[in-house]
């Protein structure tokens, strides 16, 4: 079943996010080879594509896991989450309806 994560960032996690990043795209991209990851991005603080200084609010990962449980194992071993990026993560069963 697909599954969304959603992380919310804490303030100015501009520093913590620069130093997990790499580790945290490696994850994704496991996922997507694995052909399990739907969609996956960060949350700009403002409107525009690049935020600057400005930073994230948080990111949202849709994937397939066999369980709720499993997402939630998945959500907490994430890079962004061990270095302090979230100061919470919520992971909720998805249903695809479109496209």
């Amino acid at each position: 079943m697909w599954y969304a994560i959603e992380g919310h960032d804490v303030a100015d996690s501009q520093p913590l996010r620069q130093p997990a990043r790499a580790a945290h795209l490696a994850r994704l991209q496991a996922l997507q080879d694995a052909g399990r990851l739907l969609v996956a991005g960060p949350c700009p603080r403002i409107d525009s594509p690049d935020p600057g200084p400005a930073g994230f609010s948080g990111s949202i990962v849709i994937a397939e896991f066999e369980s709720l449980q499993a997402a939630r194992a998945w959500a907490e071993a994430d890079p962004y989450a061990l270095a302090g990026v979230y100061a919470r993560v919520e992971v909720r069963p998805f249903l695809k309806v479109l496209p």
